[in-house]
């Protein structure tokens, strides 16, 4: 009698398991049924990467990659939706299918690619953990924070790094943890602690909503990787690979020179590489659901990858952050588009 319960328990787990998968797999299809694109993104405003301006539009990094998104999959940047999300759901969020896209400063790592039903398919932005503390206090290196109180945000990676860094180093300090980034910044800000840590592109983007931002400085420690990325759920490989490849797109382009201004004027190019990418040869979009100048629309659009960051947190931007690692494989960075061949 046991078995037979047991049985038709495995049967229920295995059937609830395949409509997970069949639902997952169903992403791309359902997104142009209803005819825009959800994007889970930041909550209370992050400069540089996602917030709302005076007009109430959505603007950043991570706001263009979603917009990318959009213009792959309809050639309109517009639809799209945003879902603003803490870092304490935006995982089940994607999880639940509330969002098909989390564009929203998450690291990738190995617990949550086999843990929490997600994938990272691209990288878009390489990080890492640093500090950041008054000029008042007198120190010059992380290493000199024994003792101290340091502010992070609860349910991320930036609590563990935190205590891995003083372990490893022998040193103690006191956790002053908050539900939400927003809130440890502002209560670095109000002097509960000596010290705010989180990745650096927040640390720098956090420096300009502070009080008297010239009073604190960025220590130069790097205590961690944080590769950024876009999280869809597992199980949907066609959804994974649209994602990856208009991160790919867009570093391609970059590299082969085409932008927003010249894109129309690059489809006459003699170049291969230029030609399939923007559509003029192949079916590269048949494959993955989509038209064959998917890529085009992505640049007309939104631009290239530089584009983008230049304008949302490198040098054309109050961020004003080195593209460093960021940089193309070609000019000595990490971001390295696969070719669409």
């Amino acid at each position: 009698m046991k078995k037979v319960i047991l049985s038709a328990a495995l049967w229920i787990l295995v059937a609830s398991l395949a409509s997970t998968e069949a639902s997952a797999q169903a992403t791309l299809a359902s997104v142009k049924q209803k005819g825009f694109l959800t994007c889970g993104t930041h909550d209370t405003g992050f400069p540089g990467f996602g917030m709302r301006d005076p007009q109430g539009n959505w603007t950043g990094f991570d706001v263009d990659f979603c917009r990318a998104v959009a213009a792959a999959i309809f050639g309109d940047p517009t639809k799209v939706r945003f879902m603003s999300l803490t870092a304490k759901d935006r995982f089940t969020a994607v999880q639940s299918g509330e969002v098909d896209v989390l564009a929203r400063n998450a690291t990738a790592t190995v617990s949550r690619e086999t843990q929490l039903g997600l994938d990272f398919p691209a990288i878009t932005y390489y990080d890492g953990q640093g500090f950041m503390v008054r000029k008042a206090l007198g120190v010059s290196s992380a290493k000199d924070l024994s003792g101290k109180s340091i502010c992070a945000d609860q349910g991320t990676t930036t609590e563990l790094n935190l205590a891995d860094y003083f372990r490893a180093n022998n040193m103690e300090y006191e956790a002053v943890s908050f539900a939400t980034s927003d809130e440890a910044k502002k209560a670095y800000d109000a002097g509960r602690c000596d010290a705010f840590t989180t990745d650096i592109s927040s640390l720098h983007a956090a420096r300009l909503q502070l009080s008297n931002s010239d009073d604190h400085v960025i220590l130069p420690e790097v205590i961690s990787k944080e590769p950024l990325g876009p999280a869809v759920r597992h199980g949907d490989n066609q959804w994974g690979d649209v994602v990856k490849l208009v991160h790919t797109a867009m570093l391609d382009a970059e590299e082969l020179g085409i932008t927003r201004a010249n894109v129309d004027e690059m489809k006459n190019s003699s170049n291969p590489e230029v030609r399939r990418l923007l559509g003029v040869e192949g079916k590269f979009g048949d494959a993955i659901g989509l038209s064959n100048d998917w890529a085009y629309w992505i640049i007309k659009h939104v631009g290239n990858y530089g584009e983008s960051f230049e304008r949302n947190v490198g040098e054309d931007s109050q961020l004003k952050i080195k593209r460093g690692q960021n940089a193309l494989w070609t000019k000595g960075g990490l971001q390295y588009g696969i070719p669409v061949r």
